[in-house]
Order: structure tokens, then sequence, then C-alpha cells
């Protein structure tokens, strides 16, 4: 299966097109009568290709920066830069477009519709594409094969274990062979052994070439990325050892 089509993914290459481009970001809003500054002017670049952690405090700002990445909301100052579409000045047709089409998601809630197959929950992510059946049974098949879960494609959450059901979630997400995969604590309802089999298909993906950006407080999947950031109080710094 292609994950990432027609995108440049070498980053050693100085041509390439990072995958995000952050600067003077700033995000405020207002929360019971008062200002909070969720984002200080952060300044960072991604690489195409690179797999990147993003570790902090709870409140400090990691769930905005996440926001902003996935074109889910836009910053009050500043630029975020997706290849050369710059989403701060993006319409909001342009921002759904990025959506649906260029990054993929994936929570800590699996986010599964319980009634529905892991082929069909699958599926479901695809509908604002537009595909006709062929290609959308095509890209479904290949998904859960890419997570090793086509003998489960016929299963519900309900029949799945945990590691098995964010499988299926991350096959959603490639499904669309997006340009950035972003995971919001991807880990964090999973035991040891769960994690490392979630762990291991991330970095199988990373390797054929997918962006990835997560947001963990594990620092022992932190320590798998090859670069860590560190969000604290709105401000952003590069931990990497």
């Amino acid at each position: 299966m292609t994950i990432v089509e027609d995108i440049t993914t070498d980053a050693a290459t100085p041509q390439a097109v990072p995958a995000y481009r952050l600067s003077g970001v700033k995000k405020t809003y207002q929360q019971k009568g008062r200002t909070v500054n969720a984002l200080k002017g952060v300044d960072v670049e991604i690489a195409a290709g690179d797999f990147v952690t993003i570790q902090g405090p709870t409140g400090g700002g990691k769930s905005t920066l996440l926001q902003l990445l996935g074109a889910l909301d836009k910053p009050t100052e500043g630029h975020v830069l997706i290849g050369d579409t710059d989403l701060a000045k993006a319409s909001s047709t342009e921002l759904e477009r990025v959506r649906s089409r260029e990054v993929g998601f994936v929570f800590q809630a699996f986010n599964l519709i319980p009634t529905l197959t892991a082929a069909e929950n699958v599926a479901m992510g695809l509908e604002p594409l537009g595909l006709d059946k062929i290609e959308r049974d095509t890209r479904v098949a290949e998904a859960l094969a890419h997570v090793d879960l086509t003998e489960r494609a016929d299963h519900r959450p309900g029949e799945l274990s945990g590691g098995q059901q964010q499988r299926v979630a991350i096959a959603r997400a490639i499904a669309k062979q997006p340009r950035v995969l972003l995971a919001d604590e991807p880990t964090g309802n999973l035991d040891e052994s769960m994690r490392d089999e979630i762990l291991a298909v991330l970095e199988r993906l990373n390797a054929e070439g997918l962006t990835l950006v997560v947001v963990t407080h594990d620092s022992a999947v932190a320590r798998r990325a090859r670069r860590r950031l560190r969000l604290e109080k709105g401000t952003i710094r590069d931990i990497t050892r």
C-alpha cells in the first residue's frame, strides 16, 4: 500500500519542503472572562518523513498545537504551513481539504463505531473523499493489511483487543494516504505490551515515509522518536539528545 502519495519525504534533501513550518504562532482565547495565552510565539519546523514527539505538562499547550497542525483551528497570530499551504490564511474549504486528505488523526480513545465492523469503521474515514466503491474497498483492505488485521476485517470493536482497536483507528487514518499522521496519546489506554505493538506499527509507517507527530506523556514512547520537543507554558524547545 502506498501510504504517502507523490510527497518528497527525504528530510536530508535541502530542497525538500518541510512537513510543517510554524513561525511566530500565538493562540489566545477567552475563558471565564480572562485571556488565556495557550501558545506564545512558537517557532518550529518539522521535516517531511520525521518522527517527532511532543511532551509537556497538562495545560501547556499541546492540544492547542495539535489542533493547529491538524487544521482544526487557526492561530491568533503567526503562520502554520503544511507543505506550502498556510493554514492561518486558508479558507474553510481549504481547511476541510487538508483535514480530509493530508492529515490523519489517531487519538487516545479509539473512536470506533461499535455497531460497525473494522472494515466499515475504516471506510467511514474515506467518506469525505467521494471515492467509488472499488477504490474505497481497495484502500480499506490495504490499510487493514498494513496493520495486520485482514483476518479481523469483519469483527466489531467489542470483539477486538485494545491494541487491535487502536490498529483499526490507525488503518482508518492511513487509508486516506495522508501527508502527516497526528497522534494524541495513542498508547494512553494500552498496557505495555499493547503499547509496544502500536509503536511498532507507527515506526513501520514512518520508515515508509509517513511524517509522525505524537503527543505523549510516556517517556518510553518519546524515546522512540528521532526528535523530541517539549511544550510548556505556551513555549516550545527541542530536548532531543
